[in-house]
């Protein structure tokens, strides 16, 4: 067999790239960039959130703890206040449950 010679084109090299290609790469990584600090902005905002949520949770259940103490119930309609007492209970029933405490 005959050794054939191949022929290769080669290219000059290049120092830079084109102006549009240097566009197009800046706008992407940009892009990442300011989708990179978007999801930070929005972890923090998530973690603040979900620290209000918890302070928010324990000053419900302290408000519970005091309704419960005046009032023997914390059952409590949100839109007129008054207490959702359970069907069958007496005044003194909710008396001696306050008592007890």
């Amino acid at each position: 067999m005959a050794n054939k010679e191949k022929e290769v084109e080669l290219k000059t090299k290049v120092e830079k790239v084109s102006d549009e290609h240097l566009k197009e790469l800046q706008n992407i990584a940009n892009r990442i960039n300011t989708i990179q600090f978007n999801i930070g902005k929005m972890e923090t905002q998530k973690h603040n959130m979900l620290h209000d949520l918890s302070v928010s949770q324990d000053k419900i259940t302290l408000m519970q703890d005091t309704l419960m103490k005046e009032y023997g119930s914390y059952d409590v309609n949100l839109n007129d206040g008054t207490i959702n007492w359970p069907k069958n209970t007496t005044v003194e029933e909710v008396q001696r449950a306050n008592n007890e405490k």
